[in-house]
Order: C-alpha cells, then structure tokens, then sequence
C-alpha cells in the first residue's frame, strides 16, 4: 500500500526532474531570503544560476552540526516570525538544536509521515501507543500522520505510571517511541512482575535521532518479539521519517522528493558516484520552507542500494554498516 503512489513510484527519470526543480527553487529562495546563505554565496561568488543539473550541487559549500551550534537560527530563517507556525526546541547531548515551522513545512511532514505508516501496514483499526513528549515537533507530526490514517491513537506521555496503566486499558498493537524510553517501559513492566511479551504489541517503530540504525534495535526486537522499523530523526532535520523502514525490511527508503542525498568519500568532500559503497550521508532539504539546509554532512555512514525493492518504491534504499541486507 501507498500513501502517495504517484510520488512513491515515480521513474527515477521523473524524480530526478523533480528533485532539480525543487533544488533550483531552494537555492534561489535561500539566495533571496536567508542572511545565512546570502552571505555564504556572496563570499564564494555564487549565484542561483549555477545550478542547471542535480550534479551542480557539488558548487555549493557544506553545512555541519558546529556551524549550526554556532549559527543564530533567524540568520537562516527564510521569513519574518510572523510566518512561523511552530516553534520547536530540541536539547541534545551535542547542544540545543531550534526549528521554526511554517503551515506549508508541517502539512509536508505529516504527508511524509503517513507514508512510513503506510509502508508499515498501519492503517485504520491500528492501535497505536505514542510514546513520548508531544512538546517535541516529529511526536506531533506522527500523531497527526496517524490520525490522518484513521489510526486510534493512545498517546502515552513520559510517566511510566502512565504507560503501564494505559497499557492495562487499551490493547495496543504497535508502538512508537525512542529506543530508550522502550527500554525503559520493558523494565518499569519487568519491575511489576510482568513482561512486554505478554502485550499485543506486534510493531515496533524506533526513532533514532543520533544514528540510523541504534544498538539497542536486537534487543528490543529479542524481547517483545515484534517487528521493528527503524526511522531516523536528526534533531537538525526536525522531522522524524526523513529515512524509514517498508514492510520489506530491506535496507531503508530515503523521502527522495522532499531530500536530495549525496555520499562523500570518509574524510573527505569528494562525492562516491558508486552504489554499494559507504560513504558519509549528506543531505539538502527540497521542500523546507522556513529553515532549508543545504549539503547538510550527516555524519553517518551508509551506501546507496543498487537494487530497486520489492516494495515498488522507487526511492533510494540506504544501507548502514549494521543492515543485514
């Protein structure tokens, strides 16, 4: 099933086409609005008109998490305060990491969101435990995402007082959390005599915001014996499905329309044009409207998947070091 086959299918040829014109509207937007990127292509000479092909991207600089940490977050703002609908704060082991919100970026987020649903065979009749600070912008966006799919949704909070007496009260039959505060619900069941096992939790979706893959997947997989779907959600991107798991659980699909992925060489700013190759994932947003980023380093290692999956999405499947497939 598809949220949006149209987008999910599209020829690689016809993707691309649009992935050119979104990155040539985002280079000019940023050019024209954001006193950031002003001053970094005046600084190297750069004009919107340099990019006429997906390739030309390589003519612009990079952007890392330091440069973010040091940056004011209105220097890279694209629109006065009075166009920003959400303001989200996310405090990270590296820092504190602000995302503003426009209506455009939230609608375009929950529309990404349903679709790692979907792929997941969540749909109307799912019961979905949300566990989680809904004061966090990506918790937001999946239980909008969810509601929108006809999902029943039981948002769970961070009291683990909370979640063991609504677990007792609705049977819920997938979850949504971080890693670590799944853990921290198996051993708060575990101290009252109980086990997740016992629960009717068939799907598990783990938001990972420092790696793609986190360490703690086997084991939360090994207890609750569940089918886990991994999505990454760095805190700089705002958004939780940027990279997601199908129901073919053969590496993972990068939201190709809305992030224009590229792969360096380790250690260095050439670009790896193979596939199969690791390489450090650098991503430029297509469609952010108040807080675009540009050749964005992600600091994490994986390759690009040759083979298209069995799914029939056309996006790029990613695999990271620890993907058995």
């Amino acid at each position: 099933m598809y949220a949006n086959e149209r987008i999910e299918t599209m020829s690689r040829e016809e993707l691309k086409a649009l992935q050119l014109d979104r990155l040539k509207k985002t280079v000019e937007w940023v050019f024209e609005k954001s006193a950031y990127y002003q001053q970094v292509f005046r600084r190297r000479k750069l004009k919107p008109d340099c990019i006429q092909s997906l390739e030309d991207i390589q003519k612009l600089p990079f952007l890392n998490l330091a440069t973010l940490h040091r940056t004011d977050v209105l220097d890279i703002l694209t629109l006065p305060l009075s166009s920003v609908m959400r303001f989200n704060l996310d405090i990270e082991a590296s820092g504190e990491v602000t995302k503003l919100y426009t209506k455009n970026d939230i609608q375009q987020n929950v529309e990404m969101m349903t679709r790692c649903l979907i792929a997941a065979d969540v749909m109307r009749g799912s019961v979905v435990g949300l566990q989680g600070d809904l004061a966090d912008s990506k918790f937001l966006d999946i239980l909008y995402a969810l509601e929108s799919v006809g999902a029943t949704v039981v948002p769970l909070g961070t009291d683990y007082r909370q979640w063991l007496r609504l677990m007792e009260l609705v049977s819920i039959d997938t979850l949504i959390s971080t890693p670590q505060l799944i853990m921290q619900l198996i051993i708060q069941l575990q101290a009252t005599g109980k086990n997740i096992i016992d629960y009717p939790i068939s799907k598990v979706f783990c938001i990972n915001t420092s790696n793609i893959q986190n360490p703690l997947q086997q084991h939360i997989q090994d207890r609750m014996q569940s089918t886990v779907y991994n999505m990454f959600a760095p805190p700089e991107i705002g958004f939780a499905g940027m990279i997601y798991q199908c129901s073919e659980h053969s590496g993972l699909h990068l939201q190709e329309d809305c992030y224009l992925a590229e792969l360096l060489h380790f250690d260095s700013e050439e670009v790896v044009t193979e596939n199969d190759r690791m390489g450090e994932l650098v991503i430029t947003t297509l469609n952010a409207q108040a807080l675009p980023l540009i050749r964005y380093r992600t600091g994490q290692a994986v390759r690009r998947m040759s083979e298209p999956c069995k799914c029939g999405r056309t996006f790029i499947r990613i695999a990271t070091p620890y993907t058995k497939s």
